[in-house]
């Protein structure tokens, strides 16, 4: 995959419709468009059943759309094979979740060293990557705990980790704060913010509160599958 756009991400009117188990379809997106550059931080937002999820799965390459064209560092990730959009998910992406989606029963660094499994990495490599992003994450004296063994806000510091262990130039964040306390999500939102500016990581984060929102630099709202704004994050959500 080239890495010649300025655009990491492009969507051109995006569609998606599933099926119905009784019979019939629903759409879930209607003509989405929008662009993300190299070193943005945006947050998009939307209540429940908005559709925000479905647009996440698609930058994500986790699902395709119905209809439109989905470029990844301007290439048409929407013709690509299973195989093609696995190899682009862990190359070129970044997976932060809610519930931090780590092996119990595996240690910390194992579980840091795991998307450089996947890419064949001689051993010494992977343990070598994995302890320079826990050092950068404060957790460089954890490695041989279990996750079992950590704090809510610890868990998503390793799981940020893993997604940084690739280098990825996109970290697509769904719902990070949302299995911690007010404090633990705001250190780690100010951890994104800190690896948007300093390091140039282009952040997409996935939200369904505005107050999250506003550590972004820019919003994009969803409501009913369509895109209602798109812009600097507003003083309130009062319009929105």
């Amino acid at each position: 995959m080239k890495k010649s756009s300025e655009n990491i991400i492009s969507l051109k009117n995006i569609n998606k419709i599933f099926p119905l188990e009784v019979g019939g379809e629903q759409q879930v997106l209607f003509n989405i468009n929008f662009t993300v550059k190299s070193g943005e931080f945006v947050a998009i937002m939307g209540p429940s059943g908005s559709g925000k999820s479905t647009c996440m799965n698609i930058i994500g390459a986790l699902d395709t759309p119905t209809s439109g064209q989905y470029e990844l560092y301007g290439t048409d990730v929407t013709t690509m094979s299973p195989d093609e959009l696995a190899i682009a998910r862990n190359e070129y992406i970044g997976f932060v979740f809610q519930q931090f989606n780590l092996l119990p029963k595996r240690t910390v660094l194992d579980n840091v060293m795991l998307p450089l499994m996947y890419r064949g990495l001689p051993m010494h490599e992977r343990v070598e990557r994995a302890r320079e992003m826990l050092k950068l994450v404060g957790l460089e004296k954890f490695e041989s705990y279990l996750p079992t063994q950590l704090s809510g806000g610890m868990k998503q510091r390793v799981a940020i980790a893993r997604a940084l262990a690739g280098n990825p130039k996109l970290i697509l964040a769904d719902e990070p704060t949302g299995a911690l306390d007010s404090k633990m999500g705001h250190d780690i939102l100010q951890f994104f913010k800190k690896l948007n500016k300093e390091f140039g990581i282009t952040i997409v984060m996935i939200t369904h509160e505005f107050d999250i929102a506003k550590y972004a630099n820019r919003l994009i709202h969803i409501r009913d599958g369509k895109i209602n704004y798109d812009g600097k994050i507003p003083k309130s959500d009062a319009k929105l």
